[in-house]
């Protein structure tokens, strides 16, 4: 037994090492180590050693016991937890001996979680799951988890559509109450009754769309004028049955957007109003919102008016079918004649005025996957946009003008596409690159719709041996929504909307929802922008989802094509990033990135020549290179890794120029992407998001959004 003085001498121990010892709060934050770091509420951050942090997750806010290390820094240790972010997530079943695991699909969890017998719901291993956490591993360190959904195994067909959209969350369904809702308000409500409308069923409307389109959105009609043509163009009315006061707007807001996968789509209303009621279907009355303008033969587009009406589609038209008859290769639409030539005649006059007079997107090939019977790419072909899908185009574009130019003139809170051209923090840099490349255009002024609309057109037609009119991309800015008018530098146009696709997009619901309130003196209507931001970043992200299963599909059709296929792919450099640059590849339009950092050689970027360098060889855009599948991007999901053939690159030689030596991981050097993944998306991101907002991020002469979704319906299936 201890004496008494030895026994004081053990509590003057113990009370002093507690006195060293501080209990706080924290969050846990991983590293790629099994090591992590704690971040206290003081802000200060504490070393919590790997035998702790089996007892967390990154993102817990944890209790802690921070006590002196052996070299006098602070050690934490984790004794509760208070918060836990992780509740349900996805990921993909692992077996290790007669044990089954779950490795979730989170960015910082690393560790495969128990799936006791009990809780494994059917799964097998390989099986994609989205599941929920049973057991916190905080006690002892043994987290388990418990299988919610089986979402399918990794050959079921449309795995990486199911999967992508569990992953993040989208709803594929409306909530059964509200669906109970929207059938009493269909039931129960007449819109073609309304006195409100306008009686045009005696106009020969006719629909353009893929031949198995349903939600079909919009109807065009054209006569000819003694000064040119009346288009008219009837757009289907979904807010006849769920208008501004109306609790389901709620769930059509949160949508945001149908969301468009290869094989698959989400729509954003239920197909009961999308495609019966509402749908602008063959020889069915339907209540519509109509754009009536005259356009000038010069294609000068003149008065216009809106008008809540009803119409009736005399045809379906697929634009195959009417691409054939406008080429002179099938007379079988001749009964459609009159229309139809007057449409052909009145977009061809669109078209030209733009061209002449705005900024138009420049054509480029475009490509259309074949998928098989799995879901999977069968073959990829390159397609050329059809005359009738210009048609279409044009047709929407003039809608979507008048519909900015009504909002604007009535001074409503729109919502306005807006385009600002130039960036504000990149002026100085703009000043620099046109003094550089482009000093015949010091006497315009690029914050005026014509100065920038002659600057951009001055770029694209140099004959500069660099690509010039690429490279200023990066001083632009992305098309934003506003709640107030403003330019649309991108097309060279004073405002911008989007009122043509009401069954697909939650903008154009909206602009709807604002016409109408207008047309019937209704004052308590307006936009918000906080309601606008929010819009954006719903759109951003479903593009995100969508881009990702994309990416999914594409990188089993290149690991298939390098199995085949073992040399190098033709490809061109199509954007540049932090450490490397995105290559598309000439055969598939397919997209990879790679990394210069695991290139032989040291690579240096020059900002004013856009340029990777090293000793040896150079990359630009638009230079032509050779590559092949490498891997797979460890950070961003199904993102192809490519490695360049040896032989590739701009040829350096003593006497050539070598850019000023940089930091080529300097983004504020040079304005570049941060990582491949959005190095390798920017373009394809920036025009989803103008496909939905209306307008580009940077090429002025895309006509984002203005456009109908003639690409994706080349690839529609029916909803999910």
């Amino acid at each position: 037994m201890l004496d008494r003085d030895a026994l004081d001498q053990l509590r003057g121990l113990k009370n002093k090492m507690d006195s060293e010892k501080e209990r706080v709060e924290g969050v846990l934050r991983s590293t790629s180590g099994r090591f992590g770091f704690a971040r206290l509420d003081d802000g200060r951050e504490v070393f919590v050693p790997p035998d702790e942090m089996l007892k967390g997750f990154a993102g817990d806010r944890v209790r802690l016991c921070v006590r002196p290390g052996k070299d006098k820094r602070p050690v934490a240790e984790i004794e509760g937890l208070v918060e836990c972010p992780v509740s349900e997530f996805t990921g993909q079943c692992v077996a290790k001996g007669k044990a089954l695991f779950v490795q979730p699909d989170l960015p910082d969890i690393q560790r495969w979680l128990f799936l006791p017998p009990k809780s494994r719901g059917g799964a097998q291993p390989g099986d994609y799951v989205r599941c929920a956490l049973l057991r916190h591993p905080v006690r002892d360190g043994k987290p388990s988890a418990k299988v919610l959904e089986r979402i399918g195994s990794a050959d079921e067909a449309g795995i990486e559509n199911r999967y992508t959209i569990a992953r993040h969350g989208l709803s594929t369904e409306w909530p059964a109450e509200s669906l109970a809702a929207l059938d009493e308000v269909l039931a129960s409500t007449n819109p073609l009754a309304d006195e409100h409308r306008e009686d045009f069923t005696d106009l020969a409307f006719v629909t353009i769309d893929a031949a198995r389109t349903q939600d079909i959105d919009d109807a065009l009609y054209a006569e000819v004028t003694s000064e040119g043509w009346t288009l008219y163009v009837a757009i289907a009315d979904p807010t006849a049955y769920i208008g501004a006061d109306s609790p389901l707007r709620d769930i059509v807001r949160e949508r945001a957007s149908s969301a468009y996968f290869h094989g698959a789509v989400v729509p954003m209303l239920p197909e009961s109003i999308a495609q019966q009621h509402c749908a602008l279907s063959e020889d069915q009355e339907r209540p519509a919102l109509v754009c009536r303008v005259n356009v000038a033969e010069d294609g000068n587009v003149g008065e216009f008016s809106f008008c809540e009406a009803k119409v009736r589609s005399r045809a379906k038209l697929s634009y195959y079918a009417v691409d054939r008859y406008l080429a002179g290769q099938d007379e079988s639409l001749i009964c459609h004649a009159t229309p139809l030539e007057a449409l052909y005649q009145a977009a061809k006059a669109l078209r030209s005025q733009r061209e002449s007079q705005e900024l138009v997107m420049e054509d480029r090939i475009e490509f259309r996957w074949l998928l098989n019977d799995q879901g999977h790419i069968d073959s990829i072909e390159p397609c050329e946009k059809l005359l009738s899908q210009r048609l279409v185009e044009e047709c929407m574009v003039a809608a979507n003008r008048c519909a900015a130019r009504f909002l604007a003139e009535k001074n409503t809170t729109g919502p306005f596409v807006v385009h600002d051209g130039f960036r504000r923090d990149r002026l100085k840099d703009r000043e620099r690159f046109l003094e550089l490349y482009a000093p015949e255009t010091k006497d315009l002024d690029p914050d005026q719709l014509e100065g920038y609309r002659d600057l951009l057109r001055q770029l694209a037609a140099s004959d500069h041996e660099l690509p010039v009119r690429t490279m200023v991309n990066r001083l632009l800015t992305r098309a934003r929504l506003s709640k107030r008018p403003g330019h649309h530098m991108g097309m060279s146009l004073p405002v911008y909307t989007n009122c043509t696709s009401p069954l697909r997009k939650y903008l154009d619901f909206l602009v709807h929802l604002q016409i109408k309130a207008v047309l019937r003196g209704d004052e308590s209507f307006s936009c918000e922008q906080p309601e606008l931001d929010a819009l954006s970043q719903r759109l951003t992200r479903l593009r995100a989802v969508s881009q990702e299963a994309e990416r999914w599909l594409a990188l089993d059709y290149l690991q298939r094509l390098a199995k085949e296929h073992e040399g190098y792919w033709n490809g061109h450099i199509c954007h540049m990033g932090s450490h490397g640059f995105t290559v598309r590849l000439d055969d598939n339009g397919l997209e990879g990135y790679v990394d210069l950092r695991n290139e032989k050689g040291k690579f240096q970027f020059d900002k004013w020549t856009a340029t990777f360098s090293s000793k040896q060889r150079s990359f630009r855009v638009e230079t032509p290179v050779r590559v092949r599948l490498k891997g797979v991007d460890e950070e961003t999901p199904h993102l192809p890794l490519f490695s360049l053939d040896p032989e590739s690159g701009l040829k350096v030689t003593s006497d050539s120029e070598q850019p000023p030596a940089r930091n080529a991981d300097s983004n504020a050097d040079r304005g570049a992407d941060s990582d491949p993944a959005s190095s390798s998306e920017s373009s394809e991101q920036d025009q989803a998001v103008a496909d939905e907002v209306g307008a580009a991020e940077a090429t002025p002469e895309a006509t984002p959004g203005a456009t109908k979704e003639t690409g994706a319906s080349q690839n529609e299936t029916p909803a999910i």
